[in-house]
């Protein structure tokens, strides 16, 4: 009988045993999905923060524009919140200066933003199988073209922790820029606004021109762009278009035209990119002097 007891107690003991050893791996397991968490977050914090200054400085330019059409700071925080594209943004802001209808503001937008459709796209085969549709949706809206190339440059599947940790930082500037954009333009003389809201298309011609000195065909759809909208202005009939419907018609028709006579071929964006990490791993040359002063030694 005793024996027996003594059986019944090493079996619960070591039932007991188990269960503590299984609790210990899962605490063990869940510190260290944490911790890999939050590494993730931090290094998307880190990578993001050149892109997040960048945007600063982008969006306090909208954010001028923005109180030039008479807009608050909470307004200008949410159309730069819910909107994170320069082009998109400013393209939003003109159109309701000229008191443009929803549904053709819908259209404006969706047409100017509409290649983070494929960009979603492309970053959605870099997350893990294991990423649920609500998470994929949460990562697409923090969707940007800088943001994009941070998340495709990881190798292999990049966790949605970084791109969150990335997201966050970017766009926070991004939004705060514009607020201070529009508080500056409350507080600012009218001069120095008018001056500034002219740092917009400064920051659009600095997108579009070097592009368009690397690549002849991306030159003519600027000089296309260009023109076509100058004689959109200037001819009696086409004038009477609205300044966002001249966007859509000569977005549409630029892009498709570019597309059917120069379209991009697979090799020539392969060599494009080959090129450009060439350039990033060239060694700096020394200077003449410090050359000089190594041999004379």
């Amino acid at each position: 009988m005793e024996s027996e007891w003594t059986d019944v107690h090493r079996i619960r003991d070591v039932r007991d045993g188990r269960k503590r050893i299984g609790a210990y791996m899962g605490r063990k397991q869940e510190s260290l999905r944490q911790d890999g968490w939050r590494r993730e977050f931090s290094e998307g914090v880190r990578d993001a923060v050149p892109i997040a200054l960048g945007y600063f400085a982008v969006s306090f330019s909208l954010g001028i524009a923005a109180h030039l059409i008479g807009m608050t700071p909470v307004q200008g925080f949410f159309l730069s919140f819910l909107n994170n594209a320069s082009a998109g943004e400013y393209a939003g802001i003109s159109a309701i200066a000229e008191g443009t209808s929803l549904a053709a503001l819908a259209v404006l937008i969706l047409i100017t933003n509409a290649r983070y459709l494929l960009m979603s796209c492309a970053i959605s085969q870099k997350l893990s199988p294991d990423v649920g549709i609500l998470r994929r949706l949460v990562l697409a809206w923090g969707v940007t073209d800088e943001l994009f190339g941070l998340g495709v440059s990881r190798k292999g599947y990049v966790q949605p922790s970084y791109l969150y940790g990335a997201d966050v930082t970017a766009l926070s500037c991004w939004a705060a820029g514009t607020v201070g954009g529009v508080i500056a333009g409350n507080v600012f003389p009218p001069a120095v606004v008018s001056a500034l809201s002219a740092s917009i298309f400064g920051m659009f011609l600095a997108v579009i021109l070097p592009r368009g000195r690397k690549d002849r065909a991306t030159l003519m759809v600027i000089l296309s762009g260009f023109g076509l909208s100058g004689l959109f202005a200037a001819a009696p009939a086409l004038n009477q278009i609205s300044g966002n419907m001249r966007v859509i018609l000569l977005t549409l028709v630029i892009s498709a035209a570019a597309a059917v006579i120069r379209p991009v071929q697979e090799e020539t964006a392969e060599a494009e990119i080959e090129q450009e990490k060439s350039e990033q791993k060239k060694p700096v040359r020394e200077p003449l002097t410090a050359r000089k002063t190594a041999g004379a030694a």
